[in-house]
């Protein structure tokens, strides 16, 4: 799920960039960085879950490595 949260976050970031390029109204410039921003509690929560994932079954399966 991390890599839809980065594309997510990468798509309201080219869309704000070529909204500022093309001199949009500043509410679209907001829109875009409220959906950027909106990401990162999301990204993080995944990014955890999946650290958690890689704990449990390194714990319930001995042969299952953890590398960072």
């Amino acid at each position: 799920m991390v890599p839809f949260a980065l594309a997510g976050m990468a798509a309201f970031a080219v869309a704000g960039v070529i909204l500022l390029v093309a001199d949009a109204p500043d509410d679209w410039l907001w829109t875009c960085l409220a959906g950027l921003l909106s990401g990162i509690p999301g990204l993080i929560t995944m990014l955890r879950h999946d650290a958690n994932r890689r704990r449990r079954r390194a714990l319930s399966h001995p042969e299952f490595t953890v590398t960072d």
